[in-house]
């Protein structure tokens, strides 16, 4: 995967899965563990709605909340700002759509307890995700070979959403008060799994907090990059780049 010569097209993906296969018949793979946001689904897209979801339920029961916030950049703005003024909660989606919320209301100077119903409006719409073409039949591939883990800093439940049957665990920030790329929470995962973290092959579209976090747990790690894009990291690439679950998962077949 490290050449300095030009690469010819096809060529890396002929390595990506030729390295896999490698894993596979290693035996050194006994778990897998996978992100969930921008990798079995665009998380933007959902959010959007979300927020235009929390907008319209506003403007029928806080119509000067929804008038301060006016539209959903606004909605969106107000979010970044209480992580400045929360950093207690990092690493805490869901406390801190709760508190953006809750502090719309008060600037408003409306009830700072709709800021409860108003996020449970918001998070059921954040749970209807529209799932990549590939994720499904991945994840139906991985869970019948290995234990499957989700490990998200989202906020997005695998039940709720319905594809929960095929994870054994389901670890989120928001749930173990850690995120990614802190070691412990991968290590977490691979106890989840029942197995050491050198044994669990670990997927997700982030370069810096699934892959490089993965490799620095002491995890094998898959980059999932859709984008096609320069690995942004400094330091070891990833064991493994794919441009698709579906490619993923043409590498870790049985031969």
């Amino acid at each position: 995967m490290h050449s300095s010569s030009p690469v010819r097209p096809g060529e890396a993906e002929v390595a990506s899965l030729e390295a896999l296969q490698q894993l596979r018949s290693s035996g050194r793979i006994r778990a897998i563990s996978i992100d969930l946001d921008d990798t079995l689904w665009p998380i933007w897209p959902t959010i959007a709605r979300a927020e235009a979801v929390l907008l319209d339920w506003l403007s029928e029961h806080a119509q000067s909340t929804a008038a301060y916030l006016g539209d959903t950049d606004r909605v969106r703005a107000l979010r970044h700002e209480i992580n400045a003024l929360r950093p207690d909660l990092a690493g805490d989606p869901a406390s801190l759509r709760r508190e953006s919320i809750r502090l719309a209301l008060t600037r408003a100077g409306e009830d700072q307890t709709l800021a409860e119903p108003a996020f449970e409006v918001f998070m059921a719409e954040r749970q209807r995700v529209q799932l990549y073409d590939d994720a499904l039949p991945a994840l139906e591939f991985l869970a019948r070979r290995w234990p499957v883990v989700a490990l998200s800093n989202g906020n997005a439940d695998v039940q709720i959403i319905g594809i929960g049957r095929h994870f054994q665990a389901a670890l989120s920030a928001t749930g173990f008060g850690l995120a990614k790329p802190d070691v412990r929470f991968f290590h977490a995962a691979a106890e989840a799994v029942g197995v050491e973290p050198q044994h669990v092959l670990h997927i997700g579209d982030d370069a810096e907090l699934d892959a490089k976090g993965a490799m620095d747990a002491g995890m094998h790690a898959v980059w999932l990059n859709r984008g096609q894009l320069a690995w942004p990291c400094v330091g070891t690439e990833p064991h493994v780049t794919v441009a698709s679950l579906w490619q993923l998962c043409q590498g870790l077949a049985d031969r």
